[in-house]
């Protein structure tokens, strides 16, 4: 029988929905947890688990203690093998790169991890090229190459590789300073490889960044005038991260907070830089209002929810309703998709499955192209 490992970075994601762009840091850690943050990373570790039992993958499982696996894998009434010692109320990146590199002196023949960047980096530091790993995404700003593009995909992924369906490549880990991501700067460094299965449509891809030509300023510039022109004066507008979307705020003369959810009313700001709780207690208190959410994917990959603006959260779209999402995107980003499709990781399976489906999408003046969410 195969040997599972399964890692968990309980806080990791925990930034997300309150806006704090990143979930590193006991600092930041407390402040989440000050402003009314819930774990998000142990409910995605269940949906994978709940996907594995439904696909009758068998396997020998070791987790890490307390909520670092065990916990999850007990409640979806797993029995799991423990890895090393006593459940904590406090993990740490030490007790992820203790416990990876116990499961690789286990021999286990795939390790999953449920996080982000932050945790993908410490399990590299500690198995290097050593055994196959795969990341399960929970975190914020997930730029790597080792994540399944949703927990159930992880799952089909590992049923793949364990029936010898699946060969191993190698992946990018990459991360960024989120300090200066918290100031509007994205600096992503490459810092390593792990072996991966090879799934092309269950593997996301590495974020990429869309060159500033004059062609791509102008097709931003287009996009952003038909929608200013479309804007009604009593409608909120949720507006999230990205230089797309950026570039609305831009030609109405306001100041757009580049990798946060600003809300509008018509076209004035009424809050900046909004978690979900902000955004929700605006659309709680305009409910007659019509309301609308306006997001870009991410270059390379995709998404259109889950990837850094988890501030739009379930209960937001749900509020606001699929048909008031506006997705817009120039020619050129949609071209480094590959495959042309849009991705979304809400953290609820059951609002995924209402996304997905075809969508029109804005990228130019008055232009729109159908695009099919995956």
């Amino acid at each position: 029988m195969k040997r599972l490992g399964f890692i968990v970075n309980p806080i990791a994601g925990i930034g997300g929905a309150v806006g704090l762009k990143g979930s590193d840091g006991k600092e930041i850690v407390n402040k989440a947890f000050s402003l009314g943050a819930k774990l998000v990373s142990p409910e995605k570790a269940k949906i994978f688990l709940q996907e594995l039992k439904k696909l009758n993958c068998e396997f020998e499982l070791y987790v890490g203690a307390g909520l670092m696996g065990e916990k999850e894998a007990k409640e979806c009434g797993l029995t799991p093998n423990l890895i090393l010692g006593k459940e904590k109320n406090e993990t740490t990146a030490e007790d992820t790169k203790e416990i990876a590199l116990e499961m690789m002196n286990k021999n286990v023949d795939l390790l999953v991890f449920c996080g982000g960047d932050g945790t993908a980096r410490d399990i590299m530091n500690a198995v290097d090229l050593k055994i196959p790993v795969l990341g399960i995404p929970s975190g914020v700003k997930m730029h790597s190459g080792v994540f399944a593009t949703n927990p159930k995909a992880g799952a089909k992924i590992v049923k793949d590789f364990f029936n010898n369906q699946l060969s191993l490549i190698e992946c990018e880990v990459m991360d960024i300073d989120e300090e200066a991501f918290r100031q509007g700067r994205v600096s992503a460094k490459l810092y390593g490889y792990l072996k991966v299965p090879s799934e092309k449509l269950l593997i996301q891809q590495v974020k990429s960044s869309i060159p500033l030509i004059e062609s791509e300023k102008e097709n931003r510039e287009a996009i952003a005038k038909y929608l200013i022109e479309e804007m009604e004066e009593d409608c909120i507008y949720i507006v999230g991260p990205g230089s797309t979307t950026k570039t609305i705020f831009d030609l109405l003369n306001l100041e757009k907070t580049l990798l946060g959810v600003d809300i509008l009313l018509g076209k004035k700001i009424i809050v900046k830089d909004a978690n979900e709780k902000e955004i929700l207690k605006i659309l709680n208190e305009n409910e007659k209002a019509k309301a609308k959410i306006i997001v870009t994917p991410i270059g390379g990959q995709g998404y259109i929810f889950g990837r850094g603006n988890q501030q739009i959260s379930p209960n937001v779209i749900r509020k606001v309703g699929k048909e008031n999402i506006i997705v817009i995107a120039t020619k050129n980003k949609l071209q480094t998709l590959n495959p042309k499709r849009l991705l979304v990781d809400t953290g609820d399976p059951e609002l995924d499955e209402e996304l997905k489906g075809y969508i029109k999408v804005v990228t130019d003046y008055k232009e729109e192209t159908i695009i099919k969410v995956e």
